[in-house]
């Protein structure tokens, strides 16, 4: 059975969806992680997604797995321009330039947060005080693009030399990562991710 027609409520934003649309909302989105690997991912695709919508970048998930190394900061930092120009030739990812140089970027600066907090975790959860916000969404129309919260995070990564990380990306990478609880109070994740925190 498609899980369209299971009877659940989810979130508005879901809807019409594939079922790796609907795998996603209902498995990864709004849980929280802890894991330094799976933070830069969401860094690597919501900056990615920057002007396009969510569902092409999931798409590409295992393109950018590929190439990006499984999402290995470490190897990813030490790309180089012909790498780079290797990238934008992958048509299993985004080929844009300075979304992929930000990539790459990105990674070297993600290493020096992790030298400097012990991990990026350490790092990234001080702006929620390290439990994830609870919001109290009734409607899909009612959740903000960005928060007091994503917005010091973002001023703070510009700062340390990160790229594509405004506010508005912030906070879906925030939304994603479990940083907030973003689910309408009538989804069935809600409860669940609220108990994950």
């Amino acid at each position: 059975m498609s899980v369209v027609d299971d009877g659940k409520s989810r979130c508005r934003w879901v809807e019409g969806g594939n079922d790796l649309y609907y795998h996603y909302h209902d498995h990864e989105w709004g849980v929280p992680v802890r894991n330094d690997r799976r933070q830069f991912e969401f860094l690597i695709l919501e900056g990615a997604q920057a002007g396009l919508s969510w569902a092409t970048v999931l798409n590409r998930r295992e393109g950018y797995r590929k190439a990006f190394c499984n999402f290995d900061p470490q190897l990813v930092a030490e790309f180089d321009d012909q790498k780079i120009q290797q990238l934008l030739q992958d048509t299993g990812i985004i080929r844009n330039r300075l979304k992929v140089a930000a990539a790459v970027t990105n990674a070297r600066a993600f290493l020096q947060v992790q030298q400097e907090f012990g991990s990026f975790n350490e790092y990234i959860w001080s702006f929620v005080a390290g439990r994830p916000i609870q919001n109290r969404w009734e409607t899909h129309e009612q959740m903000p693009a960005t928060s007091e919260q994503s917005d010091a995070l973002s001023r703070d990564l510009r700062k340390r030399g990160f790229k594509f990380v405004g506010s508005t990306i912030m906070y879906a990478h925030m939304q994603a990562a479990g940083l907030v609880n973003d689910h309408q109070t009538d989804c069935f994740r809600y409860a669940e991710c609220a108990r994950l925190a």
